[in-house]
């Protein structure tokens, strides 16, 4: 039988990390959301990044194949892992883009490091503090399956409430089998990892501190999203100098609802400071 190749795992000072790395271009450091899984499928890869960019993404701590330490997490501990594996892979600097909880790391990272990041995407995500915090996923912890579902699907799209529900019973029931479904959801460590995420993400708070990031930044919204609200939107993007605002057709998954979303981060990663395509 054939070889099958090693697992990539960057074993960090305090923990292994799973990643996953594929296509050629510039690198690009993907960070993604609350709960974020590479076996969940489709994941980034399956996008357009992965044909324009050297993509790199990972498992979060606490979360997929990653470790799973069960300790208090902080949002410097998030940020301080994504530079971490960005030296493994032997990159001094990198474009980022961060989703959801991804890009709440993504802004301790250009905080935390700034020389790492060329240039910045935060997508569907808040600064926390006076600026406004994302939708307190730690609230609902307790629910499960359908019942979680039941309650974020109009949070996520406010224009999916209750009468767009009993107007479309059999798409609003696909859409509650799709953000039910949680196949991996009784792994060992699993709960108590995605735990720790949220603490740390209750935590999050870098409003008085974004006036620092120095790197192009591109904040990429949804008009529709009951996460990220589009007034925190307007507000972090008046907080980071020369931010970029752009708003989208959709909700909380505006980048899979509006394909412009997606040309849009492709055209601001890969433009030069003078505004030039490289």
């Amino acid at each position: 039988m054939p070889t099958l190749p090693p697992m990539p795992y960057a074993p960090l000072d305090s923990l292994t990390l799973y990643f996953e790395r594929a296509g050629d271009g510039p690198p690009l450091l993907f960070i993604s959301g609350t709960g974020g899984d590479l076996r969940v499928q489709p994941n980034v890869f399956a996008s357009p990044l992965a044909k324009a960019f050297d993509l790199l993404a990972y498992d979060q701590r606490g979360l997929g194949r990653s470790d799973k330490p069960d300790v208090r997490y902080t949002m410097a501990d998030y940020a301080d892992d994504a530079a971490a594996l960005m030296a493994h892979v032997g990159w001094d600097q990198a474009l980022v883009v961060g989703v959801s909880f991804g890009g709440m790391v993504a802004q301790e990272l250009a905080l935390r490091h700034p020389a790492r990041v060329k240039r910045l995407v935060l997508a569907c995500t808040s600064p926390g503090g006076a600026g406004g915090a994302s939708f307190p996923f730690h609230e609902i912890e307790h629910l499960k399956g359908e019942a979680r579902a039941r309650h974020m699907i109009p949070i996520s799209d406010v224009r999916r409430d209750a009468a767009w529900a009993a107007a479309h019973p059999d798409e609003h029931a696909r859409l509650v089998e799709l953000t039910a479904a949680d196949p991996i959801g009784d792994e060992p460590g699993r709960a108590a990892g995605a735990h720790r995420q949220l603490e740390a993400r209750a935590d999050h708070d870098t409003w008085d501190r974004l006036p620092q990031i120095a790197c192009p930044t591109l904040i990429a919204a949804g008009r529709h999203d009951g996460i990220a609200l589009p007034a925190t939107q307007e507000k972090m993007a008046a907080r980071i100098p020369g931010a970029e605002l752009r708003w989208y057709e959709g909700g909380h998954l505006f980048m899979l609802q509006d394909r412009a979303a997606y040309r849009d981060i492709i055209a601001f990663l890969t433009a030069s400071p003078l505004g030039e395509r490289r």
